[in-house]
């Protein structure tokens, strides 16, 4: 049996790139990235457009279901700039929380930024992430990306092997490539959710 796997809010597919052996389908908003995230994985479906909407829509078609929902109005990072406009924090993240825990029957995990504030749900924190899921994450991680932590775009993409060129212009192409999630990362959490389905991982 092939696995199906929806992945929302797609981005660069940092988290996708190690996932072997299952049927993915991705939701991604930007064209511009999307169109970048497709000639990478040109097997996968690409649908663009509102991940949260398609997720209502959908989610009863999947097994597996990985969303990383906008993580800036979360961020520590913001929270601590000053100079940064005030916002409210985007509560999508945990209606889909929320919808996953009671609606969806597979396996799921929701990724975004350790939050500024005390989660309004409690998550795990893994490395710069933290993550809610419906199964127990056992990984031990240690980061060894030390340009896309610390460095510019252009050594981000020589790190990650990829031009970000098409998916718009400056601070863009930086928080495209910046915000993906450690594809080592990505690969781990699944084989940990299907420990015991190593034929298609």
């Amino acid at each position: 049996m092939v696995v199906k796997v929806l992945n929302l809010y797609a981005g660069l597919g940092g988290n996708r790139e190690h996932w072997e052996g299952c049927e993915v389908t991705a939701v991604e908003i930007n064209p511009d990235i999307a169109l970048i995230y497709q000639e990478r994985f040109p097997q996968d479906k690409m649908i663009i457009g509102d991940a949260h909407e398609y997720l209502r829509q959908n989610y009863s078609n999947f097994d597996f279901i990985w969303s990383s929902p906008p993580c800036p109005s979360h961020s520590r990072a913001r929270f601590w700039n000053t100079k940064a406009e005030r916002i409210y924090p985007d509560l999508t993240l945990y209606q889909q929380i929320i919808f996953l825990k009671h609606h969806f029957k597979g396996k799921w995990v929701v990724e975004n930024v350790i939050p500024y504030y005390e989660p309004l749900i409690k998550g795990e924190t893994i490395g710069r992430h933290m993550f809610w899921s419906n199964f127990e994450i056992k990984i031990q991680y240690t980061s060894q990306r030390v340009k896309v932590e610390m460095g510019d775009l252009e050594s981000f993409e020589a790190e990650c092997g990829f031009s970000t060129e098409g998916a718009g212009k400056g601070m863009d192409r930086y928080r495209a490539i910046r915000n993906m999630v450690d594809p080592v990362l990505g690969r781990d959490i699944l084989r940990c959710c299907f420990d015991g389905r190593r034929d298609w991982l």
